[in-house]
């Protein structure tokens, strides 16, 4: 039995899936896109094992004008499942909005920020048409506008819910500072507020520790993006060239990549991890990371490893800037 977290008032594995690189071109795989079958099985073998929680955003798309391009893949995935209706029910689906695409096409071509009400409205609509759903159980603001004051975008992201396409409100890519301003002016989960926050979290990329003490002290899941480093640091840490990951893996017997899931959650009790996935054998290692267990000493000793030099993305020292 998977472990269970509490994500406002669901109750999920201890591990999410995040669904994005089956929407991405890859070196390793890069006819992966062009073979929906085969990415929807990939999500078929992780909700066989047990996950219940499969993350996506709108803007996870080959190109700009392919936008829901992995919402269409995580819809059809769930509803041809062969998984029971008891099952299913247990099963939460999560997207995000608030970016917008340039028409270069590339994954660095994401440009723009739009938190105005009627996009945001649009936005939804989309994304629960592309899944299939009536209502889209936990929707999470990808990216802050900086054209609009936080507090007006804020409440323009809260009225989804009255809006009646949204259940749950999720915030991604917030500093403290802005997660007080959203717990004070819309809640905690046992408020009806927001119940989860979805920020860069990595054995390489920690900044930003104070959001997760919020997390913890008000309940509110915190979803690390990029669990194991992402793209560019995922080979690293396996190799061994972040931390003493892969040399206590080693030890233990298993692979760097479960001993690092392993970490988030042994850490902090509101971590629910969503590692990126595009194959099958890459979730299943990673789900592996629930059932090890880390002593004190051993957080310790992998915490006093991890590099502390990384910088802190540019995008979000504009965040920090602004008020809240």
């Amino acid at each position: 039995m998977i472990p269970q977290r509490k994500l406002g008032p669901f109750s999920v594995s201890a591990i999410g899936m995040g669904c994005m690189p089956l929407s991405f071109p890859h070196d390793r795989d890069p006819d992966l896109i062009n073979d929906p079958d085969r990415a929807i099985a990939v999500i078929h073998s992780a909700l066989d094992a047990g996950i219940t929680l499969l993350d996506t955003a709108d803007i996870y798309a080959p190109s700009w004008n392919t936008m829901g391009h992995n919402e269409i893949l995580v819809g059809k995935a769930f509803h041809s499942w062969n998984g029971s209706a008891e099952q299913k029910a247990k099963v939460v689906l999560t997207t995000k909005a608030g970016i917008t695409r340039e028409k270069d096409g590339t994954m660095f071509g994401i440009s723009g920020r739009n938190a105005s009400k009627h996009y945001l409205f649009r936005a939804v609509e989309a994304s629960a048409s592309k899944m299939g759903l009536s209502k889209i159980p936990l929707w999470q603001h990808h990216r802050t506008d900086p054209a609009i004051s936080y507090e007006d975008q804020f409440e323009n992201i809260m009225t989804l819910k009255e809006h009646g396409y949204v259940q749950e409100i999720g915030l991604s890519n917030v500093n403290a500072q802005m997660l007080r301003h959203a717990i004070k002016a819309g809640g905690t989960p046992a408020q009806g507020g927001i119940i989860s926050v979805q920020n860069e979290y990595s054995p390489n990329y920690h900044h930003w520790a104070d959001v997760i003490e919020i997390c913890n002290e008000n309940g509110i899941a915190f979803l690390p993006w990029s669990p194991l480093g992402g793209g560019r640091n995922f080979k690293r840490l396996g190799s061994g060239e972040i931390g003493a990951f892969k040399s206590m893996a080693d030890n233990k017997g298993v692979s760097p990549y479960a001993l690092t899931i392993a970490w988030h959650l042994a850490k902090f009790p509101t971590s629910i991890p969503i590692p990126g996935a595009s194959k099958a054998s890459s979730i299943l290692d990673s789900l592996e990371g629930t059932k090890i267990a880390l002593t004190s000493a051993e957080i310790a000793e992998l915490d006093a490893s991890c590099p502390t030099d990384t910088p802190i993305n540019d995008e979000l020292l504009d965040i920090a800037k602004l008020k809240s």
